[in-house]
């Protein structure tokens, strides 16, 4: 395993924690009803009009490789990183094809303008108190040009009360997690990338099908509920704002 010896103790609690939610983790975030959410809200959104044919794509903070199907059937060619030797072990299970690297994203060791696409789905808020560190990395990863496609919660909605609410109280949580002060990211990388897309979305079905697991939802009622949640999702974004919506869709591109 290529999981280097230099983390701080923020990453090996996160290494720690993630090993050990592998299984909960694939049940809730692997299956039909979380592909449905993500190919439905996240993913038409992020990657349209982003170029994935033929281009060295780093699926970040990837798990056991929730985003690798969508990736490569667009034909990409996956590097999948994550911290968890666990989740690493998964994902070089299912996805033979690709290029697996057990590391921190922090400290990948993976060389420097060799991604056209770096792509982070719910991992960023993981890094804290590292995420402009993280953002120097993917300005260190990625060519001239390359896209930044990320989907994080963020501060200044309504639901980031509730989080860090529940943050404190939920085992499934470590401590230094929170939402993305998107505005202060902008500020900070400002010089270095331009902004190319920005969207505002999750509501019920995001909470409650796509984050199951987060409110301890057993499966067999997140299928019960899922289509009727998703449905109303559909309708509800039309109408929400970035104060309303619990995650944001960001693509950057590195000037």
């Amino acid at each position: 395993m290529n999981v280097l010896p230099t983390l701080s103790q923020v990453e090996l609690e996160q290494r720690e924690h993630f090993d050990k939610l592998a299984d909960d983790f694939e049940a809730y975030y692997d299956d039909a009803w979380s592909h449905a959410y993500r190919d439905q809200f996240i993913y038409r959104k992020l990657f349209n009009n982003i170029p994935l044919g033929d281009k060295e794509v780093l699926e970040a903070m990837c798990g056991s490789g929730q985003t690798t199907y969508f990736l490569m059937q667009r034909g990409g060619r996956v590097t999948g990183l994550d911290i968890s030797p666990e989740l690493i072990r998964r994902f070089r299970n299912k996805w033979p094809q690709a290029h697996a690297v057990c590391a921190s994203f922090l400290s990948s060791g993976l060389p420097s303008d060799a991604y056209d696409v770096v792509v982070v789905i719910g991992g960023l808020h993981h890094l804290h108190p590292f995420v402009s560190k993280a953002m120097d990395e993917v300005h260190r990863l990625l060519r001239p040009g390359g896209f930044f496609c990320f989907a994080e919660p963020h501060t200044g909605a309504l639901a980031d009360i509730v989080r860090r609410w529940w943050y404190r109280r939920s085992a499934l949580f470590q401590s230094n997690e929170g939402a993305i002060d998107l505005d202060a990211l902008k500020r900070a990388n400002s010089h270095r990338f331009s902004f190319v897309k920005e969207a505002y979305g999750g509501n019920f079905a995001f909470l409650f099908i796509y984050n199951a697991l987060i409110f301890g939802i057993p499966l067999w009622l997140r299928a019960m509920i899922a289509r009727p949640l998703i449905f109303l999702e559909s309708f509800i974004q039309l109408f929400q704002t970035r104060a309303t919506s619990a995650i944001v869709l960001g693509v950057w591109q590195k000037k």
